[in-house]
């Protein structure tokens, strides 16, 4: 019997970017990924690291997953994160989607990961905000200016009437010229009947933190260093800090009343903002209220009252990978874009 011809789907990045998604797109298309998740029709593996053992400042992110239902595909994505490539002109991250059929094992679909990386990342944080911030924020401080950071910021702001948003990060350029190209697509993902928050620009992380509702932290350190301060954080906040070396104090857990995750079996390993933490138990699954599936499907509560101070880590899941890259791909279907290629 012959083997019936298998053919890939490949989206590039300009591809992806001709799909011009709303924030509406990327919002339902994780959430729905996290409501799978919350039903138990996934698999999630652990993330992995691959260490290039040279000179280099930089490592791959290798996640696996399944998702069933509509979707059903298993997928693996590879991203190699390089903190210093913004030196030669090159963006932080370089990534690969891949997704296969799990009824016969072929591969369906590649798919350029970097754009979408960051923009499953933003919806995370977003969610994360839509199901724990405080009733009807007013401010939003974030720190890091690069990569993930502009998918956070107007994400989060589709989903709510912000008055400001604080952005801080390292070098002056880089945060202002963040600042810019917020204050210029804001209006575009926050709609024309509100009010875009204004942008403010800070030079240190206090005056951007300091009584903050919601409080995300993307900065790119080279190691852990305790720059985000437990008395910054005002009672009821919502704290989402996700960088890949810590800038927490070790004595976190003391301001905490609720940890959430977005997938336990992601805390451990060798990089993340809770690394300290976790490692030590002061974070565990012990004391760990949710994961975020959960509340999507209801399962378990979301904020339960405006004093309650939130901590929610989100390691970064390929279900949010597979679930955005299947809703490109029939998007980018019913706008013919993208190539098909013959594989087998």
């Amino acid at each position: 019997m012959q083997s019936p011809p298998v053919y890939i789907d490949f989206l590039n990045r300009l591809d992806i970017e001709s799909l011009n998604l709303t924030a509406e797109d990327i919002l339902n298309a994780v959430e729905a990924g996290l409501l799978m998740q919350g039903k138990e029709m996934t698999s999630i593996e652990p993330r992995t690291h691959i260490e290039p053992k040279n000179d280099v400042e930089g490592h791959f992110n290798v996640l696996r997953g399944w998702i069933g239902g509509d979707i059903n595909a298993a997928g693996t994505k590879v991203v190699g994160d390089f903190v210093n490539n913004y030196t030669t002109g090159r963006p932080s991250e370089y990534g690969v989607l891949t997704l296969f059929d799990p009824t016969h094992g072929a591969p369906k679909a590649i798919l350029d990961a970097a754009g979408l990386t960051d923009m499953r990342t933003g919806a995370i944080s977003a969610l994360g905000c839509k199901y724990l911030a405080p009733e009807s924020p007013k401010t939003l401080a974030h720190i890091g200016a690069r990569g993930t950071a502009y998918w956070n910021v107007c994400l989060t702001a589709s989903l709510f009437e912000l008055d400001e948003i604080r952005v801080h990060s390292k070098r002056p350029e880089s945060r202002n010229t963040f600042a810019e190209r917020l204050e210029l697509d804001l209006p575009r993902y926050v709609g024309a009947e509100k009010q875009p928050p204004r942008v403010v620009v800070t030079d240190n992380w206090e005056s951007c933190i300091r009584d903050a509702d919601i409080v995300i932290e993307a900065s790119r350190l080279s190691a852990p260093e305790p720059l985000l301060m437990n008395k910054w954080i005002k009672s009821g906040a919502l704290l989402i800090p996700y960088g890949t070396m810590s800038a927490l104090e070790n004595n976190l857990p003391d301001i905490v009343d609720k940890f959430v995750m977005d997938d336990w079996g992601q805390a451990h390993g060798k990089f993340g903002a809770l690394r300290h933490h976790i490692d030590t138990g002061m974070f565990s699954e012990n004391n760990l209220h949710a994961e975020l599936g959960d509340i999507v499907a209801g399962t378990k509560p979301g904020r339960e009252n405006q004093t309650e101070t939130i901590l929610f880590w989100h390691r970064g899941l390929s279900l949010s990978d597979i679930a955005l890259g299947y809703a490109m791909l029939e998007k980018a279907k019913s706008m013919g874009i993208g190539q098909k290629l013959r594989f087998y």
